[in-house]
């Protein structure tokens, strides 16, 4: 080891400069948020994408005995075993009204976000753009800019009548000739927003006018709250073949630590997803596979998810009500919403602080979730703590406010 490198300084000439695929993209914040939280019960834990709900009692036991199982300790089959690949492809082609050849288009991946780059790898070019909308997971985001694509915003626009609105004009301004995908999470994280029918029709014909893929970010997808309707958009005319589901056990089931997803779409890119898995994390995680098969497959399987659902958006009444003397913009689905800090005169960071330091509350700000604005969203998870705590939300806020 030289002086130079010994002493921790950066290396001269090129292997100091960082490429350029990570130019632009920040660190995540939640981790930090978390560590000032840790140790202090009274703290509303709200920072992160977990869950206090568990998983199926299926999949537990399912994982109990994989470990014990010789299968599960391998490698192969490296695009995942046969029965769970054949598992998600009868769920996402029963959701979306469609049939899929487990075998030539389904593969197994170490959780959702795996797949998402996955598929972007193996569909779009270094100087494509991508649409996204605004604002969106900073894992969709940043992973565009790690394929070498570039991300185009559409806005996510919010009225106290009607709630999120997708801004469609927007959406179609941003479609041009370099335009290789539609990169869409439904519902929208962090904000919660939900596509509805004329949303996603305009989303399908934006991809079949211009020739355009849809990764279709699903891990959410049944996760919608006040009575709205479920829709898959490769149901859609023309859209089968246009779309790529990226799925997982990770939200609906409450499996997150089993990191265990799919990507599901035609067969020809299938092939392309597959091999970029393949070079990439090689294959998906093996204790993992057999829970998510015990938990698709369940008999009771859409009852568990529509109970999960139902009591997470107990939790996510809980916060609206608390909150409603403040700036909060409520979810149509998922497990977060987004407090509006600019009415505040707080930019979403300072507020972030405030909460923690009283302490009453661990929230993320979202400066790297979008566009211009992101800077004043603060995200609550409600989905990771009982109603009951969620309801102190509004004297914590005073406390700081």
């Amino acid at each position: 080891m030289n002086g130079a490198e010994g002493h921790g300084r950066t290396p001269p000439g090129r292997a100091g400069t960082p490429p350029s695929r990570l130019s632009g993209i920040p660190g995540f914040d939640i981790d930090a948020v978390a560590r000032a939280a840790e140790g202090d019960p009274d703290i509303l834990r709200l920072e992160n994408l977990d869950t206090d709900l568990r998983p199926p009692a299926a999949a537990l036991a399912a994982t109990r005995a994989a470990l014990e199982s010789p299968a599960a300790n391998s490698y192969l089959p490296f695009t995942g075993r046969s029965d769970l690949r054949a598992a998600a492809a009868r769920h996402v082609g029963r959701l979306a009204g469609q049939e899929y050849d487990p075998d030539r288009e389904c593969v197994i991946t170490a959780g959702g976000t795996e797949g998402l780059l996955n598929a972007l790898l193996a569909t779009v070019d270094p100087g494509d753009e991508v649409v996204l909308t605004d604002p969106t997971y900073a894992g969709m985001l940043q992973r565009v800019r790690l394929a070498g694509a570039v991300p185009r915003l559409a806005p996510w626009v919010f009225d106290s009548a009607g709630g999120w609105r997708l801004d469609l004009d927007a959406l179609a301004r941003c479609v041009g000739d370099r335009t290789r995908a539609l990169f869409i999470m439904n519902p929208s994280m962090p904000s919660g927003g939900v596509l509805d029918a004329d949303d996603w029709a305009t989303v399908a014909g934006l991809c079949r006018r211009h020739d355009l893929w849809l990764i279709y970010n699903a891990a959410m997808e049944r996760i919608l709250y006040d009575g709205r309707p479920y829709l898959h958009p490769a149901a859609l005319p023309g859209m089968r073949r246009r779309t790529l589901t990226v799925g997982s056990v990770s939200k609906e089931y409450r499996m997150i630590g089993w990191r265990t997803g799919w990507v599901v779409g035609p067969a020809a890119v299938l092939a392309d997803v597959a091999k970029v898995g393949i070079y990439n994390v090689v294959t998906g995680v093996g204790i993992g596979q057999p829970g998510a098969l015990a938990a698709l497959t369940a008999a009771d399987e859409a009852e568990d998810v529509a109970a999960s659902v139902e009591r997470w958006e107990r939790r996510r009444d809980a916060v609206i009500e608390a909150l409603r003397d403040y700036p909060v913009r409520p979810a149509a689905g998922g497990w977060s919403l987004l407090v509006d800090t600019r009415p505040l005169g707080l930019r979403a960071r300072e507020l972030s602080k405030r909460l923690l330091t009283r302490p009453a509350v661990a929230a993320t700000p979202m400066d790297a979730w979008g566009g211009p604005d992101a800077e004043y969203r603060l995200r609550l998870v409600f989905s990771n703590e009982p109603a009951a705590r969620l309801r102190t939300l509004g004297e914590r806020f005073a406390r700081v406010l």
